[in-house]
């Protein structure tokens, strides 16, 4: 077993504490079932959001997921970096894991494909 990061971000449309639990919620999912991990697998969650995005704790939403209460979780904010991309919230989940570093599907959501254009579905 290895223990892998996988990363992932996505951005909302604007500030509301619902905008961004949701948002969390679906990049959570879409990185857990495009590596197919479970809570089981998981050892911790790390979870940044820009400096605009200050409506809820996005970790809230991990918790609200069925079986995720254990996970340890952790928010934060991103370094406020001039002409940085906005409204964004990123993950870095870290699993135990049989794959490959190179077998992580890394998920970029929304506006955040910028950040990493070739892990965007269209160049995978």
């Amino acid at each position: 077993m290895f223990v892998r990061g996988i990363r992932g971000a996505i951005t909302v449309d604007s500030n509301s504490e619902q905008e961004i639990l949701d948002a969390t919620t679906e990049l959570l999912s879409e990185i857990v079932n495009e590596n197919e991990v479970n809570p089981e697998h998981i050892c911790s969650v790390f979870v940044t959001m820009t400096t605009d995005l200050d409506a809820t704790f996005p970790a809230r939403a991990i918790r609200q997921m069925e079986d995720w209460d254990l996970v340890p979780l952790m928010c934060s904010v991103e370094i406020p970096v001039h002409g940085s991309l906005a409204k964004c919230i990123r993950l870095m989940v870290t699993v135990n894991t049989e794959k490959a570093q190179r077998q992580m599907v890394h998920v970029y959501l929304r506006g955040a494909q910028i950040l990493r254009p070739d892990l965007a579905p269209s160049s995978q």
